[in-house]
């Protein structure tokens, strides 16, 4: 059975960072595009970053950019996103999800796993 389970989200002041973690299981997704989408209350499920199979693109937002970070750890089947400078408005359930393909997608029918989502609140 395929899984993704994030961890890491929590309470943040804005300014602060937090690092979350999408740990992979049942089989692997080294192949494949990693990504983080985010739905904040009341609104649509928004695509944030995105990771290409190799590790050698990313693609993030214009929200994010700038302040997020994406990496892979292929030998531990494990994406991350690191934030920095969060702001209020990054306050929404994270979740991770494996691609259909290797290329960099944005669109969330381009992936074909998520997780269950963590929740991450900054407060001002």
């Amino acid at each position: 059975q395929v899984q993704l389970v994030e961890s890491g989200g929590g309470l943040v002041q804005a300014g602060g960072s937090r690092r979350l973690s999408c740990a992979a299981s049942g089989r692997t997704f080294q192949a494949v595009t990693m990504g983080w989408f985010r739905q904040a209350p009341g609104k649509e499920r928004e695509f944030v970053a995105a990771i290409n199979w190799s590790g050698e693109s990313t693609y993030f937002a214009d929200a994010v950019k700038g302040r997020f970070t994406i990496s892979r750890d292929d030998a531990k089947n494990t994406v991350y996103l690191q934030m920095n400078s969060l702001k209020p408005e990054d306050t929404a359930v994270y979740y991770c999800a494996a691609g259909r393909s290797g290329g960099l997608n944005i669109r969330d029918y381009e992936y074909a796993y998520w997780g269950q989502g963590t929740q991450v609140t900054v407060s001002s």
